[in-house]
């Protein structure tokens, strides 16, 4: 697991980029919400490590431009693939405006597009505001049904070049706080289909 770009790169190994949500832009890895509780980012980068690829998860400071940040990640992407990675063994994912992040990002990868997930992605922002995003490459959207982002149907719909669409509901009742814990409804799934796909 990693909290920077790793400075030695296995040609052969699959790599993951998880993006968190906005509230822990800062300093602090573990910030309190009003209505949804702690988001446990230790915690959800612990639970998404794995032995079969290796976890790149940044903490992204206060401010951060997410368009900027997003041009990162895809340069980071490219850095991988010139290191003879293939595109099918990387994996980037998001939640909230971390999603919003991954989907810029998937969309600066139009050339070269790897494997995108977004965790309550799919808002207002992204369905609407900015309808000149697309996606790209093998596309998994994971939703809390009491969340108030929901579907990627309208986003998979405009996107022409995903090799692939796979779409997951939770309901927990939680919220849009379902994803600030890494709890086993989504968690489980999603690792799975990160080693199926990569």
């Amino acid at each position: 697991m990693f909290d920077s770009f790793p400075e030695q790169i296995n040609e052969n190994g699959k790599y993951v980029f998880y993006s968190h949500g906005f509230i822990v832009e800062g300093t602090n890895p573990t910030p309190v919400h009003d209505r949804w509780g702690v988001y446990d980012f230790p915690a959800i980068k612990a639970a998404l490590a794995d032995s079969d690829y290796h976890l790149i998860a940044y903490h992204r400071p206060k401010g951060t431009d997410p368009f900027a940040h997003a041009q990162r990640l895809a340069n980071d992407v490219g850095r991988l693939l010139k290191s003879g990675v293939p595109a099918n063994q990387i994996t980037i994912m998001g939640f909230s405006r971390g999603a919003f992040i991954t989907a810029l990002t998937s969309h600066n990868l139009e050339q070269t597009p790897v494997n995108t997930i977004l965790l309550a992605g799919c808002g207002r922002i992204i369905s609407s505001k900015y309808a000149d995003i697309k996606m790209n490459g093998a596309f998994l959207s994971v939703y809390e049904t009491s969340d108030g982002a929901g579907s990627c149907d309208k986003l998979r719909n405009r996107s022409s070049r995903i090799t692939s669409f796979d779409e997951w509901s939770i309901s927990t009742g939680k919220e849009h706080g379902a994803f600030y814990r890494p709890i086993p409804e989504w968690v489980g799934p999603v690792k799975q289909w990160i080693k199926e796909k990569s």
